[in-house]
């Protein structure tokens, strides 16, 4: 791939100290230490920076291109053999090794280095020397560091901390500018001028590439070409149909930032074609894979394998070894040049367009207490780059000018009948929206009758929720909940709203769900008054630990959250074919919430956009935007948004009743024992008969 003009110019620039720090990486892998307990350590470090550059090389004479799927393979596997599972217990990137060979305080700073070194594999493939240069030149540093005698733990922290607080002008100025210039796409030029039968393509981006990737890209160059064109039109109307529905004008803006996982190029190349008839170019833009760029253990942006889900997330919390609010303040000031420099670019920006994968091997992680973790202080000083860092990007791509759409496929991994899974959830994604929509209507009509919704559970489910309706002033003009159909969510099957806080209590419970790709068992959460009041799960023996997993990975660090979203699925196609093939739990969040009710804690479903009017296909106005906290973004914005939106669901089998209750005390049933009752929805049952 032929060099970009501005990449050519910064790898010129810093040549010479290029070949200097490749010159040093020999020596420190021969060269013996004083400090011999770390010489081990700073010899692999070295050589696998060699390799970086050995591949680098490989990129920047086109010999890459040469090598056979095997040699390509085999190279992939080099790069991240250390952290893959079977290896991983005697890996320095494991900080509970490291932290036992090499100490408790210099293990964990040195399993970072090692992990931040690790994120050089992209630029390898990118063919980075700058940045390669920066990772290599961190490396001496610290090395020289131990070279004759132990130093205090102190310089080296604070070595880490200016390399990530001097650095936060390159990584997170290059991170912020590839969001909004097409130009400086590295995938897309792959996905649009690769051969896609060539399957050798797949490793051209620098990922981890496992059967998974390379079943997807194959399952795909065996359907029809019209599969595949429905495939990217139901993807890409979508986003454009989200646009529409929302009164926002799409002629205003040029960019689409497209993500997706490696394997669906065919489906993305059609994608981007569709894209640019309605005037947007593509920024595709990788993960971050700095502690300067990334967001703990999530992933936003392209990529391939994960190679190991132990090591994201025992990394997810590496900048609490060095954080502070000198720190946060430069990052925030960093964030804010940048968009105040290309404003004009940035408001080119339409939003995310989404294509997720599941099918995984379920992933419930094992809490190491020598991972890196926040202090109360760091937590909310994490909290607070959340939610300014919010408000600077809001500031810039406004939240009432964009949208996005979402859309999942299942991947090899699910099983052995996923070629029938993959059809099932093409049908899935393209149901008769027509008539869900009418459906829909036929249950917002009954619920707009409401004071409240009682939630029930039943089968060992503790749920006991009463959850508050918007009280209509119009009613003939004005509904309280949004007829969900194929639009920015996709598949069809929902109806939701933001609940009133004050007078939503009770308990939320499930028995098994997963959040982000990490399981919870037993998940308990009680409200008061529409907040988070408790929680509890049982993943971990101890109380303690499990509070704790869930004020990381749910409440992600805020004392409390307000259910931002109720929810009721009416997809039972989706539930049947979860049940069918036994896939429940390998369902993603997208297609699992409209299998039953659901609860998202945390910002409203409009968040930052709540000004904006919305209508339902009947014509009536969607007036349940806001709630009692997201409102305070009129006196001071930092407390209305929590930066996160997290849906938790109820599967009908687990459901005793879900009622309306009206003002006159009237109680209208929706669901009983899973099913629909309220007449003008019973075709919604004729999946579960087919059982």
């Amino acid at each position: 791939m032929a060099e970009s003009v501005w990449q050519k110019e910064r790898n010129e620039a810093c040549a010479e100290r290029h070949e200097l720090t490749i010159e040093r990486m020999k020596q420190m892998a021969v060269e013996q230490m004083k400090t011999v307990r770390f010489q081990p350590y700073f010899e692999e470090m070295a050589m696998f920076m060699l390799e970086l550059e050995s591949v680098r090389k490989k990129v920047e004479d086109g010999s890459f291109e040469m090598l056979s799927l095997e040699k390509m393979q085999e190279m992939n596997r080099i790069l991240y053999a250390d952290i893959l599972p079977k290896r991983y217990e005697g890996s320095y990137a494991n900080p509970v090794r490291a932290v036992k060979i090499l100490g408790e305080e210099y293990g964990q700073l040195l399993s970072f280095l090692y992990a931040e070194l690790r994120g050089g594999i992209p630029y390898a493939f990118e063919n980075r020397k700058d940045y390669l240069t920066i990772l290599n030149e961190l490396l001496v540093e610290v090395y020289t560091c131990f070279e004759e005698e132990l130093p205090e733990v102190k310089n080296v922290r604070e070595i880490l901390y200016w390399y990530a607080s001097d650095y936060s002008d390159v990584f997170l100025t290059d991170r912020i500018e590839e969001q909004l210039y097409p130009e400086y796409s590295f995938a897309a030029d792959i996905i649009c001028e690769a051969d896609l039968d060539d399957v050798r393509y797949l490793y051209r981006f620098g990922e981890y590439i496992t059967e998974n990737e390379l079943g997807t890209a194959r399952h795909l160059q065996s359907l029809p070409q019209e599969t595949l064109q429905k495939m990217a039109d139901v993807y890409t109307e979508g986003y454009r149909i989200g646009f529409v529905n929302t009164g926002k004008d799409l002629s205003k803006k040029s960019v689409v930032n497209i993500r997706y996982s490696l394997g669906f190029e065919r489906v993305v190349r059609l994608a981007i074609e569709n894209f640019r008839k309605m005037g947007l170019k593509p920024v595709i833009y990788r993960v971050a894979s700095s502690v300067i760029t990334k967001r703990e253990q999530f992933k936003i942006g392209f990529y391939g394998a994960v190679a190991n889900p132990q090591y994201d997330y025992d990394h997810r919390s590496d900048q609490a070894l060095f954080m502070d609010k000198r720190y946060i303040e430069r990052k925030l000031d960093v964030l804010k040049n940048v968009y105040e420099k290309n404003q004009e670019q940035a408001a080119q920006m339409a939003g995310p367009a989404v294509m997720e994968i599941f099918g995984e091997k379920p992933f419930s992680p094992e809490a190491k207490a020598e991972a890196p973790s926040y202090t109360e202080a760091q937590r909310n000083l994490n909290l607070l780059y959340d939610s300014k860092s919010g408000q600077i990007t809001n500031q810039y791509i406004k939240g009432e000018e964009r949208s996005f759409t979402i859309i999942a496929y299942p991947i090899p991994e699910i099983g052995a009948q996923y070629r029938e899974i993959f059809d099932a959830v093409i049908r899935i994604n393209t149901l008769d929206a027509k008539l869900y929509g009418k459906v829909q209507q036929t249950m917002i009509d009954a619920l707009d009758q409401g004071e409240y919704v009682h939630i029930l559970g039943k089968n060992g489910n503790l749920t006991d929720l009463k959850v508050q309706l918007y009280k209509l002033g119009n009613p003939e003009r004005e509904t309280i909940f949004e007829n969900c159909v194929a639009d920015v969510n996709i598949p069809v099957g929902e109806v939701f709203t933001s609940p009133v806080l004050e007078g939503t209590n009770g308990t939320l419970f499930v028995s098994k769900v997963y959040l982000n790709g990490l399981q919870f068992r037993n998940l308990k959460i009680t409200f008061q008054d529409g907040m988070i009041a408790d929680y509890t799960c049982t993943n971990f023996e101890s109380e303690e630990e499990n509070k704790k997993y869930i004020s990381d990975n749910v409440l992600h660090n805020h004392q409390t959250l307000p259910l931002g979203e109720f929810a009721i699925g009416t997809n039972t196609t989706a539930y049947v074919t979860g049940k069918k093939y036994q896939i429940e739990d390998k369902m993603p969040i997208l297609i699992a919430e409209k299998t039953g009710p659901h609860f998202a804690v945390g910002d409203t479903c409009y968040s930052w956009s709540e000004d904006i009017k919305v209508y339902n296909p009947d014509g009536k106005e969607i007036v349940a935007r806001d709630n009692s906290v997201s409102v305070l973004r009129k006196e001071d914005v930092g407390k209305a948004y929590f930066q996160c939106h997290t849906d938790i669901t109820i599967p009908y089998e687990e459901l005793e009743e879900i009622s309306v209750v009206t003002k006159t005390g009237k109680n209208i049933i929706l669901l009983r024992d899973g099913r629909f009752v309220l007449p003008g929805t019973e075709v919604l049952n004729e999946p579960l008969d087919e059982m």
